[in-house]
């Protein structure tokens, strides 16, 4: 009896105050890419790529910041956008700099 008090307690908790594992820094949310920088320091000029063909570009992404766009915003270097329709994605790549001119890299793969 005391002890499922205390579990009941710790779940509450950990509810309340978010806690738990973080979620991961890229992920594919239904048809959205979503990025978090959940570093210490700013990126700047950010490249998210899907299936090392489409792309989006923002300036920078701040420490604790989230990019979340719609896939079929990304587009190839000739003006080709993403269609989930045709396509699922498999292949998420970020690049960015950070702060102190260090380069990022982070990448999301469907089979890891």
């Amino acid at each position: 009896m005391i002890l499922t008090a205390i579990v009941a307690a710790v779940i509450g908790w950990l509810i309340r105050s978010g806690g738990g594992a973080p979620d991961a820094p890229i992920r594919i949310d239904g048809t959205r890419v979503v990025v978090e920088n959940q570093t210490k320091q700013a990126w700047t000029g950010v490249d998210v790529t899907i299936n090392a063909y489409y792309r989006v570009r923002v300036p920078s992404l701040e420490p604790g910041g989230r990019l979340e766009t719609p896939v079929v915003t990304l587009e190839t270097g000739l003006g080709q956008r993403f269609n989930p329709a045709r396509e699922h994605v498999t292949r998420v790549e970020v690049r960015a700099t950070d702060a102190s001119g260090k380069p990022v890299a982070m990448d999301w793969d469907e089979k890891k």
